[in-house]
């Protein structure tokens, strides 16, 4: 017997661990700027993920690792003015956390205080317990990230999927248990297998939203300039693409460019 989906003026961590309880799938998108956020919110999303993927889709680098902590709060001060009704969230930028759990606690209430953000997201289990500990002291809510960890990329030295090895995904399945003992009221889990992935959604009380990480888990999130087809260098088999809009924007800009040069922009109707 289905249950009826509730329906959510402001989308909260309660929100969310109701959502699990109640067998509703959370739907989470990554993104940066106002206009972007604006239209997000407006169709319903349940978190937007201000993600340190900003280093790679807005400002062009290789890797997560570069974005600061400065960066990070002007993208999510963007997205926190143009939402109503769902959930803010942001990355921990790499070095503003690690090894330092009074750093840790400094950068998350920057974030907070700054950008008006409503969590925050760090990478790791229990080595960054300490830092997730002091943070939820402050009372700033705190998500988790296991799997594939993309802040770790040069220890990794692969974007491959994680956890296939029997002792790392025992490691994984304590780390997500540890978490929810520490008070996280999420973890998002990237790029493990899918039997893992529930099987570790079915052992902790509080949500999991994968990417590349199955079906059998509370929720999903894809970097929206991914799932809207702004991208085309990148085809992990996790993503699918609901517009193509790389090709469609690349016509617009043709059409533009051929209607400037041959004097039909602006036509009459468009000058004063």
């Amino acid at each position: 017997m289905s249950t009826a989906k509730k329906e959510y003026k402001r989308i909260t961590t309660k929100s969310l661990v109701e959502m699990k309880r109640n067998g509703e799938k959370i739907a989470m998108l990554t993104a940066y700027d106002y206009t972007m956020a604006k239209i997000v919110d407006h169709a319903g999303i349940d978190i937007i993920l201000v993600g340190d993927s900003a280093s790679n889709v807005m400002a062009g680098h290789e890797t997560t690792l570069p974005i600061t902590l400065d960066q990070m709060i002007y993208h999510a001060s963007s997205v926190v003015r143009a939402i109503e009704r769902c959930l803010v969230l942001v990355d921990l930028p790499f070095g503003s956390y690690q090894g330092n759990s009074r750093k840790a606690l400094e950068s998350a209430i920057r974030i907070m205080k700054e950008s008006g953000a409503h969590a925050v997201k760090l990478e790791g289990g229990e080595e960054i317990a300490e830092s997730i500990s002091r943070i939820l002291t402050a009372g700033i809510p705190v998500m988790g990230h296991l799997g594939l960890t993309p802040q770790s990329i040069y220890k990794f030295g692969t974007y491959t999927v994680r956890a296939k090895k029997e002792d790392e995904a025992k490691q994984l399945k304590k780390d997500a248990k540890l978490l929810e003992k520490l008070g996280c009221f999420g973890i998002v889990l990237e790029k493990v297998p899918a039997k893992l992935a529930k099987e570790v959604a079915k052992s902790i009380n509080i949500p999991v939203i994968g990417i590349g990480a199955g079906n059998g888990v509370d929720g999903q999130v894809l970097v929206i300039h991914d799932m809207l087809g702004m991208t085309h260098e990148f085809n992990p088999r996790f993503l699918r693409r609901y517009l193509d809009l790389y090709t469609e924007m690349n016509g617009a800009f043709k059409n533009y460019i051929t209607d400037v040069k041959s004097g039909d922009f602006p036509n009459e109707e468009e000058q004063y």
